[in-house]
């Protein structure tokens, strides 16, 4: 699967509130309300991340987590990055609004 060029990056970027391209990857940071809820955010990422075989790097700072998505394999951003951040806005974001 190929990288997607910053151009193409940054116009998906615009359906994906609060995603950002930075140091060739894709993150968001989300606001839980609590520690308890940050862990189970995670973990209903986790499980996400386990039905599409890929995987974010994760960040916990008590109610903050951030999430950096990248293909590894690829050096970049793919079309497997954009899904799955959409995945994860679809399902889990706006419960975290």
């Amino acid at each position: 699967m190929a990288t997607l060029s910053e151009d193409e990056i940054r116009r998906r970027l615009t359906s994906l509130e609060g995603w950002e391209l930075v140091d060739g990857t894709l993150r968001k940071q989300f606001q839980l309300a609590s520690f308890p809820e940050a862990i189970l955010f995670v973990n209903a990422v986790a499980y996400l991340a386990e039905l599409l075989d890929h995987h974010p790097d994760v960040e916990i700072h008590y109610r903050r987590v951030k999430l950096t998505l990248w293909t590894h394999s690829e050096g970049g951003v793919t079309e497997k990055d954009i899904h799955a951040a959409q995945l994860i806005e679809q399902r889990l974001g706006k419960a975290m609004r």
